[in-house]
């Protein structure tokens, strides 16, 4: 195989790819207007649905015109042998393979960053603003695209030169120890992001004596969770759409409510939402995606290994010398299919937890206000009511509202 044949096979991927995300996006499309399932019938009001219908079709314009843009972009980038000319321009002003690496991909991320920043700010504040769902203001969108390009620096720099110090030093073996540190990262995410990162960008207090903390710690208790860290952050500082969370474990574990969940939703209904949160929690939901995750990343990682240092990958993107840097991205561009693959199986995963969180919720409290807060959620962030199977399969990580009702009602264990 010649690095000719690899750079058709990357763009034979790249177009397999959009033309997929292109179809079911289109299915998806033709499913708006079908008529709403009986037992959901009564979640929009006639005006309300109207709306929805014209926020998904917006939407769905929207991101043909973005994807389109990026596709060609990127095809373009291709043709020109643009990783080439970047990977020239780094070793230009530096020799040490991780600065060349981090200046390679620094370029790169402000090239990506300048093509989708004005799709950004349309999508915010446009499309948004027009169906009453942005409560960003300008300020904060600058301060979190601030914040935001200083993590990425400090953190993703810093992992890609750990991994490349690793690769330098262990040689084909250097993904046992990659492996090893993504997973310690991963862990600590998962221990301390809520607790070091999201008061970055939000704030966060715990919740406040009354009502609703009462609800939630007499249900805790029934339950035998021990929860003594429940807070509220301000999500509405950037939206009007609601949402809750489970994160960390041990001593670490905590239960966040956004602000516009306790505007939207009934006591009960947020006892519920509470309770499904706890159902992932002791159905070890977060465990098992951790596992998940590292299995996958440590089969990544040992793929990878095998094709780091090829030339046929380097000179399949114009690259004279081979590098870490380059094996990379080509890599990252040929393991696109065995990504969706996996990419899929975790979303079927996913939406069999979804269901056993239903399943736990109604068990230990009740389906009704479950229900209803779901049904809730969906009229306020406008949600697609009638979304194509093979749409939900591909892409959904939770199944459909029609699907978690249906379950429910049914009875069935997963």
């Amino acid at each position: 195989m010649t690095p000719t044949h690899i750079f058709y096979i990357i763009i034979g991927i790249l177009v397999f790819d959009f033309l997929l995300e292109r179809i079911l996006g289109f299915l998806n499309y033709t499913w708006y207007s079908k008529p709403i399932p009986r037992e959901l019938t009564d979640v929009y009001k006639h005006e309300e649905y109207e709306k929805s219908q014209e926020y998904k079709k917006t939407n769905f314009k929207f991101g043909l015109i973005s994807s389109s843009v990026s596709f060609i972009g990127i095809m373009i980038f291709l043709y020109f042998k643009g990783f080439a000319i970047i990977d020239e321009l780094a070793r230009n002003y530096a020799e040490n393979q991780i600065v060349v690496a981090l200046f390679f991909f620094g370029i790169i991320t402000a090239a990506s960053e300048l093509l989708s920043l004005s799709f950004s700010i349309y999508g915010i504040f446009v499309i948004e603003e027009k169906f009453g769902f942005n409560k960003t203001t300008v300020k904060t969108f600058i301060f979190d695209k601030i914040k935001g390009y200083f993590l990425t620096a400090i953190l993703g720099g810093g992992i890609l030169s750990l991994i490349i110090l690793c690769y330098g030093w262990a040689g084909a073996n250097f993904w046992w120890y990659v492996w090893i540190l993504i997973t310690a990262i991963s862990l600590f995410m998962n221990m301390f992001y809520a607790k070091l990162f999201v008061p970055l960008f939000n704030k966060q207090a715990p919740l406040e004596e009354g009502e609703l903390k009462n609800k939630i710690s007499d249900y805790a208790a029934t339950v035998g969770f021990h929860l003594d860290q429940i807070f509220v952050i301000d999500g509405s500082k950037r939206s009007t759409k609601a949402n809750a969370y489970f994160s960390g474990f041990g001593s670490e574990k905590r239960v966040t409510l956004y602000d516009t969940l306790i505007e939207q939703l009934s006591e009960e209904e947020i006892v519920a939402v509470l309770a499904h949160e706890v159902g992932h929690y002791k159905r070890k939901h977060i465990i098992y995606n951790l596992i998940a995750g590292t299995l996958t990343t440590g089969f990544t990682l040992w793929l990878f290994s095998l094709f780091v240092d090829s030339n046929l990958l380097s000179e399949a993107l114009g690259v004279a010398v081979p590098s870490f840097h380059i094996g990379l991205v080509a890599f990252g561009l040929l393991y696109s299919p065995i990504s969706t693959l996996t990419g899929i199986i975790m979303s079927l995963l996913s939406r069999r937890f979804e269901y056993q969180a239903d399943y736990y919720a109604k068990d230990t409290y009740k389906k009704e206000p479950l229900i209803s807060g779901l049904k809730t959620l969906s009229k306020t962030s406008l949600s697609n009511l009638t979304p194509h199977p093979a749409y939900v399969w591909f892409y959904f990580s939770h199944p459909s509202l029609q699907q978690r009702i249906a379950a429910m009602d049914s009875g069935v264990i997963y």
